[in-house]
């Protein structure tokens, strides 16, 4: 049975922490054509702080306008703090967010250009019927950062 939701929402952006935040946004801007949404962010105070929970928090980055989506759509949000952890390798099976999606025309394409311009295999292209909502043609791989990406066209 389907309820009606707790809150009323509405999806805004999701969050990458970067190691160099140019050079991720460019690649989403280049490989999918994500738009910058202005200002550029430098932000630190004790109101990060205190929102974060990180000590000393300064934080620089960018919105970029997903693909697919109008002026009002929801964004990728890269941002590079002035102090990091280490990162873990990136598994499909981690908990947590796993990877971000994007539809493309032609898989194979898609997962050789984004591994000519840095990014990473994770697995190999297939090709599933999921009845009955068609068949389809997916492979994750990462961007430079390692953060793994979803590469699908459905064929319904």
């Amino acid at each position: 049975m389907i309820q009606k939701a707790a809150i009323t929402a509405k999806y805004v952006h999701t969050n990458l922490i970067a190691r160099d935040w140019k050079n991720l946004a460019g690649f989403y801007q280049n490989i999918f054509g994500c738009i910058p949404v202005p200002p550029q962010r430098h932000l630190s105070g004790d109101w990060l702080e205190q929102g974060s929970g990180v000590a000393d928090a300064e934080i620089q980055g960018i919105h970029l306008r997903l693909p697919g989506y109008g002026n009002d759509g929801p964004t990728l949000e890269i941002f590079q703090y002035n102090r990091q952890l280490a990162k873990n390798n990136p598994a499909a099976n981690r908990p947590g967010f796993g990877h971000i999606c994007f539809a493309v025309p032609d898989v194979h394409e898609a997962k050789n250009i984004v591994l000519k311009a840095g990014g990473g295999a994770v697995g190999e292209v297939v090709s599933v019927e999921i009845s009955p909502a068609g068949t389809v043609t997916w492979v994750y791989v990462t961007d430079p950062e390692g953060n793994i990406i979803e590469l699908q066209k459905w064929i319904k």
